[in-house]
């Protein structure tokens, strides 16, 4: 360890030795795992296509950050509903060029950044905003954790699931006391591998807790090549993922801030916001390219971040390298791919529960005053409208758009707090 910081045991800037690195890559790449591969089998994309474009967005993510900022890049769940609908209106290629035309968007708010300077950045997401809407973030996550906790292979409620999840669940917390450095920072590894191999075996005993199937690993190819797809263009796609694009930009830049949080940097100026933003924006322009759906910095890998005290930047290089062959490698993505969803489950319950504490622990680091009426009827719109599951939808064209609740929240808390005089709201009390 190379910080003098007794609870961290890799700063951003150490580089742990290579058989650590891999497990701490394959940490990271393991919980953003389950999304990743969800995204595109929800679009009805082949996954190991979103795999390959996460291993290559991650890295070009590091290398536009100047390999700063610790972060895992892979498919955007906010984009979800256009790419089904693109996908199935006008094909692959347009959906690629939604891809291109929301990499292009974030450049254009990067380079607006650069130019002006990023201080207006903390006029429109002081911490009474971006504190709560981090805290969206993991909670909005909450009922999908439960969900993969409680429900078993058809669909209905599994109190086998659920004691699947809590072993998984213990296993993790377990490691993550451990009084072994590495085991500690591995301790979300441990747990899926744990959880998986003890569901393997109750499954064998007793066919309640047959969770394990095999069955993707033999029909997976041995090897499976990435595509490349031509981008094509028009106006309903440009202006869908344009406007979603500005709601996930919103997104990006609390992830930023916490990451800056968790390990002690302020990224908003090193290496700065245009950089994240163009990085994230150049990663989903790729990921369009190379056939899968656009791409996002990950709430799960600041849940990692936050749980094993690992931030060193190299860890990501190897998590965008194993992610790439894994890609290559239809049979051992395809083992990844049968890990059972309780198993997942029960290590999404601590990795979203750090993301929404992170946001929290933003209000009590800034000292944010909640006798200040003004910043309680901000926080409180930005809490109900992102954990109750908000959305706007409407159709342009016949093309349906929709706007998600962390979205909306978001914009909502940034329209609050810019049109909310202090002074008047300070008076009323």
């Amino acid at each position: 360890m190379a910080t003098s910081e007794k609870s961290i045991y890799y700063g951003v800037d150490d580089k742990p030795p290579v058989v650590q690195s891999v497990f701490y890559g394959l940490q990271h790449l393991l919980a953003c795992f389950g999304a990743t591969v969800l995204v595109p089998i929800l679009v009805g994309i082949n996954p190991l296509y979103a795999i390959f474009s996460a291993g290559l967005g991650t890295i070009v993510y590091l290398v536009v950050t100047k390999f700063k900022v610790p972060n895992f890049v892979g498919s955007s769940f906010a984009f979800i509903a256009p790419a089904i609908l693109v996908l199935g209106q006008y094909g692959a290629g347009y959906l690629a060029g939604g891809a291109v035309v929301s990499g292009v968007f974030y450049c254009l708010i990067a380079a607006l950044i650069y130019f002006v300077g990023p201080n207006w950045i903390h006029r429109i997401l002081p911490p009474v905003v971006i504190g709560p809407v981090v805290s969206v973030i993991g909670l909005a996550l909450a009922g999908t954790a439960i969900d993969m906790v409680s429900t078993g292979v058809n669909g209905d409620y599994s109190i086998h699931a659920l004691a699947i999840a809590a072993i998984t669940l213990v296993i993790t917390i377990v490691a993550n006391y451990s009084k072994i450095p590495f085991v500690s920072s591995i301790s979300i590894i441990i747990g899926l591998a744990g959880g998986y191999l003890i569901t393997f075996l109750l499954g064998l005993l007793n066919p309640a807790f047959k969770f394990v199937s095999f069955e993707v690993i033999k029909t997976a190819p041995t090897i499976n090549l990435p595509q490349f797809v031509i981008p094509e263009f028009n106006i309903a796609v440009i202006i869908t993922f344009a406007i979603v694009s500005f709601a996930t930009i919103c997104e990006h830049i609390g992830h930023t801030i916490v990451t800056g949080d968790i390990v002690g940097r302020d990224y908003v100026k090193d290496p700065g916001l245009h950089r994240t933003i163009a990085g994230d924006g150049l990663a989903t322009a790729l990921a369009g390219l190379t056939g899968s759906v656009c791409n996002t910095t990950y709430g799960e890998s600041l849940g990692v971040l936050s749980t094993t005290k690992v931030y060193s930047v190299s860890v990501f290089i190897f998590a965008g390298i194993i992610a790439i062959l894994l890609s290559f490698f239809g049979k051992f993505g395809a083992f990844l791919q049968a890990l059972p969803t309780p198993v997942l489950g029960g290590v999404c319950i601590l990795l979203y529960g750090s993301i929404a504490v992170n946001g929290l622990k933003q209000l009590v680091v800034n000292k944010v005053n909640f006798d200040d009426s003004r910043n309680l009827i901000i926080a409180s719109i930005i809490f109900i409208l992102g954990v109750g599951g908000s959305r706007i939808a409407f159709s342009i064209g016949g093309f349906t758009f929709e706007l998600g609740a962390i979205a909306i929240s978001a914009l909502v808390g940034i329209i609050l707090n810019l049109v909310l005089p202090k002074e008047q709201v300070e008076s009323a009390k």
